[in-house]
């Protein structure tokens, strides 16, 4: 049913940004004649333009049917087309000539339940020479007026009537109906909306004419197509005033916004799987730190048990024997003492290789060449670092760290499981940027072969956490690189 709402100005006289227009709607100019009938073709609605264009008044045809009050004047190519556009649940949109009129017809039919609608011009004649000047000039200003709201289909909604004229082929273009400057049912526009939205905009509708304060109307909705898909549509309409401040009709467009709510979708869809992304990097980052911790528990254990542990074992039998033999006494406590200086120097190995070192007092460089004689240069290698383009004012303690800690580990690895006899080291700053690459000659492995080993896992760990990067160039027989790049402007520089 038409929406009903006071006539007596819904209480908007007070309000300043109405708009108000001529008594004249556009229907009206442009001149569409209107009719509703049943399956008994029974006229329920007839409009003061099929008055004119049929020559019989709305009182005379209103509850009688249509082809006994035209009775032998209607061509029964009309009645042929009609009764099959009520057996069709979609618009149809044709022209057919009228001999007793003398004229063509465009026709425009719209069922909906048991009601067919039908929406019909005629060429204009000396009895009807179309629009006026004023009147043209009125259809400019409501065209205006609407282009401001948006510019895709354009309609104008008569409220009293029921009636819906689709201006200017939009919904033609856009969702593919054939229907051009032609009135629809209101029923009609209702059953095109999505069953899952239609009492969501039908409840605003009535809203938004039971507050008496609105002027403007939108929603989101999705609308059947012609082709029967389904679109995504922004609709906005305006409501228009008389200079009595009362009002029958809303101006407005209809928009199709699927391709943005497409985007939106991907959109969430992406940032959905970053998100899972991100998560899995934060338990994968976790992961590793757990492992680095039980190797760095597993090293100290293995140390103290396999090294330190033996040695301390050796003292107490040198002290036990000096104690049982004195006349050797000097011998064993000798023998005791270099033990124990021993002892001193695999416990201050270990504590070297786990306590954070102190860049207070030294930069990267010197670190990483400390580092490298004693465990590169010690396992018979030759090394060469390269720090000419290294600025360490560009480095903070923490990035400075997570470098001499992945040198420590690729150091490792090398005396491990490379037979190199030559490492090439590169430290070097950018404006916006800090690169290592540690280089052997070793064995390599095969390309497309290498499983990334807790030691790599740590390393990716250590410079994701600095939104860094990590590659690894290896292949048999030709050497194993190690390059990490972290960006300068996630580091706060010292």
């Amino acid at each position: 049913m038409p929406y009903k709402f006071n006539q007596q100005g819904n209480g908007l006289s007070e309000i300043d940004s109405v708009v108000h227009y001529p008594n004249t709607t556009i229907a009206d100019i442009i001149g569409n004649g209107f009719f509703i009938v049943d399956r008994q073709w029974k006229v329920s609605s007839w409009n003061n333009i099929a008055e004119k264009l049929l020559g019989i008044s709305a009182n005379d045809i209103t509850g009688k049917n249509i082809w006994i009050q035209f009775k032998n004047a209607i061509p029964e190519s009309f009645y042929t087309v009609y009764h099959e556009a009520l057996l069709e649940d979609i618009p149809a949109h044709f022209s057919i000539y009228w001999e007793e009129k003398n004229s063509w017809f465009d026709l425009t039919t719209c069922r909906f339940e048991d009601l067919l609608s039908v929406s019909f011009k005629g060429c204009y004649s000396t009895e009807n020479p179309g629009p006026s000047a004023r009147q043209l000039k009125s259809i400019n200003d409501m065209y205006r007026l609407i282009t401001e709201v948006t510019s895709d289909c354009l309609w104008e909604w008569n409220f009293l009537s029921g009636q819906i004229l689709w201006i200017d082929g939009g919904h033609k273009r856009a969702f593919g109906y054939p229907i051009e400057n032609a009135l629809i049912p209101q029923q009609f526009w209702e059953s095109r909306i999505h069953p899952d939205d239609k009492s969501r905009i039908l409840t605003s509708m009535n809203a938004f004419f039971a507050s008496g304060m609105a002027v403007k109307w939108e929603e989101e909705y999705r609308f059947r197509k012609f082709n029967g898909e389904y679109a995504h549509v922004y609709d906005r309409g305006h409501l228009i005033y008389n200079g009595d401040n009362r009002t029958s009709l809303m101006i407005g467009a209809t928009q199709d916004i699927s391709a943005r709510k497409s985007a939106e979708v991907q959109l969430h869809k992406a940032e959905a799987d970053l998100a899972r992304q991100l998560l899995e990097n934060q338990k994968q980052i976790f992961a590793a730190i757990l492992t680095a911790q039980e190797k760095d528990r597993n090293i100290i254990g293995a140390e103290l048990h396999d090294n330190v542990n033996q040695i301390l074992a050796a003292t107490k039998i040198c002290l036990s024997a000096a104690r049982e033999d004195p006349k050797s006494m000097i011998e064993y406590v000798g023998s005791a003492i270099n033990n124990i200086q021993n002892a001193i120097d695999e416990t201050r190995k270990i504590s070297h290789q786990l306590v954070a070192p102190d860049f207070e007092g030294a930069d990267l460089a010197s670190m990483v060449r400390d580092l490298s004689s004693d465990m590169l240069e010690t396992a018979g290698m030759d090394v060469y670092l390269n720090t000419d383009h290294l600025n360490d004012d560009f480095l903070n303690s923490e990035l400075k760290l997570s470098a001499y800690r992945i040198a420590q580990e690729q150091f490792t690895n090398i005396v491990k499981y490379s037979h190199a006899k030559v490492v090439n080291i590169l430290l070097s700053t950018s404006s916006d940027q800090f690169e290592m690459s540690i280089a052997d000659d070793g064995i390599g492995m095969v390309q497309g072969s290498i499983i990334p080993g807790i030691g790599l896992r740590n390393v990716k760990a250590r410079v994701a956490v600095l939104n860094g990067e990590v590659t690894v160039n290896s292949s048999k027989d030709e050497g194993f690189t190690l390059e990490i790049r972290v960006p300068l402007r996630n580091s706060s520089r010292v």
